[in-house]
């Protein structure tokens, strides 16, 4: 249990903690490749979708992560496979160049369609907030026990997502500065990087698994 009068001792353990696990910076390229033909407010609001819901969905595990997990009999590990699975399925995409296949309609309603999609799965969902944020959430939370450090968990996760999402904004200008080519090339190796990403997840979620099995 964490002492109340060390909260900015406890906000720090928070901030370091939760910003190497959700690495912004390494998001970074990912929604570059994802919204590199999306017009400049378009891009915002994907950004500011996808952390918006990455903070509520990490918020939600936070105060009732464990519990739902063990009604459904979900385990982290089991849900670090499923996030391979959607990682290695976009990045097959990325590599192909199917990503925003969309780019070249002014169909407005395909493009909200897109954005929608986009922010919520992968890049909300389990690019910001993966199993390493949600674990994260569920540990920190259950080591708050007073009112202020959940006060503090809170203001800091919030924190950390506003900093992605400027961080995000910010990676406007680099693709703006690459051109129509420098994106494709991007996409296609981003694409090499997201299924090694979804191999990772999905065999760290896999080796637990299977090493529990054959110990029982």
């Amino acid at each position: 249990m964490i002492p109340e009068t060390d909260l900015y001792t406890f906000a720090l353990l928070i901030f370091t903690s939760f910003f190497t696990i959700i690495n912004p910076l390494g998001t970074m390229p990912i929604f570059m490749t994802m919204t590199a033909s999306l017009s400049k407010q378009r891009r915002k609001q994907t950004a500011k979708k996808a952390t918006i819901v990455a903070f509520f969905t990490i918020i939600a595990f936070a105060f009732s992560g464990q519990i739902l997990f063990n009604f459904f009999g979900i385990s982290v590990n089991s849900f670090r496979i499923v996030g391979g699975v959607i990682f290695f399925t976009m990045g097959w995409d990325m590599l192909q160049a199917r990503l925003g296949s969309f780019k070249h309609s002014d169909d407005e309603e395909k493009i909200d369609a897109y954005v929608e999609d986009i922010s919520i799965t992968p890049l909300a969902i389990p690019m910001i907030c993966g199993p390493g944020a949600i674990t994260n959430a569920i540990i920190l939370m259950e080591d708050a026990a007073k009112i202020s450090q959940k006060i503090v968990l809170i203001a800091v996760i919030a924190f950390i997502l506003l900093l992605t999402y400027l961080i995000l904004i910010g990676a406007s200008k680099i693709t703006e500065k690459l051109g129509s080519t420098g994106n494709k090339v991007m996409m296609r190796l981003m694409g090499l990087i997201v299924m090694v990403i979804a191999v990772e997840f999905f065999f760290s979620g896999l080796k637990p698994i299977v090493i529990e099995i054959l110990k029982s």
